[in-house]
């Protein structure tokens, strides 16, 4: 695939994950909106393969975070805010167990 398909997928990956972290938050769906495309613009110019590719991975890991580690909290009242994590977000607490079970 060539660099302008890669970094169209990924811009396309960012807002679709921004809509799925931030959905029913307006103001942090709009400040994501003007982030993910500020700093398309900023590097559209953009030309050196190894830069590309930098840029690329950096975006990669940028969407990867935002799935895996944002939990939206919603403000109930003034003293309150209730946490909604999704699927992703929620890990496995398996135990260490040092002996093996028979």
């Amino acid at each position: 695939m060539d660099a302008r398909m890669k970094v169209l997928k990924l811009f396309k990956s960012l807002h679709r994950t921004r809509q799925h972290v931030f959905q029913n938050d307006s103001r942090a769906l709009e400040a994501g909106r003007q982030k993910i495309n500020e700093e398309f613009q900023k590097h559209k110019n953009e030309s050196t393969p190894e830069k590309i590719s930098e840029l690329l991975k950096i975006g990669q890991d940028v969407e990867l975070l935002l799935r895996t580690t944002v939990i939206q909290g919603i403000h109930t009242d003034s003293k309150t805010i209730v946490l909604q994590p999704r699927e992703e977000v929620l890990l496995d607490n398996i135990p260490y167990c040092d002996a093996p079970k028979k």
